[in-house]
């Protein structure tokens, strides 16, 4: 009984990760067709801040300011930009 359930199990992982992938290729695609019309980048503002250690266990936040990055219009991270769907979310990023 145990060796169905783990087969199924095993199954439904593999089938899992061949999603993903396919997923990953097509969003891959899309981005790729969006580079050659031009549309696959875009800007977000996003607010930098410093974190300092202090003593005593306290820590002191500083807003080194505003920066402009450049995203992806994709679902995931690619060609070394983050999502513009996650950055939008994201806007505090600590150093």
């Amino acid at each position: 009984m145990i060796g169905v359930w783990a087969r199924r199990l095993g199954r439904v992982a593999i089938a899992l990760v061949v999603l993903l992938e396919l997923l990953f290729v097509g969003d891959r695609v899309v981005l790729q067709f969006r580079i050659s019309r031009r549309t696959a980048y875009g800007v977000v503002e996003v607010n930098q801040f410093l974190a300092t250690p202090l003593k005593g266990s306290k820590v002191e936040y500083d807003l080194m300011g505003t920066v402009q990055k450049t995203c992806t219009r994709s679902i995931f991270p690619q060609k070394g930009n983050p999502s513009c769907w996650w950055l939008e979310r994201h806007k505090s990023q600590w150093e």
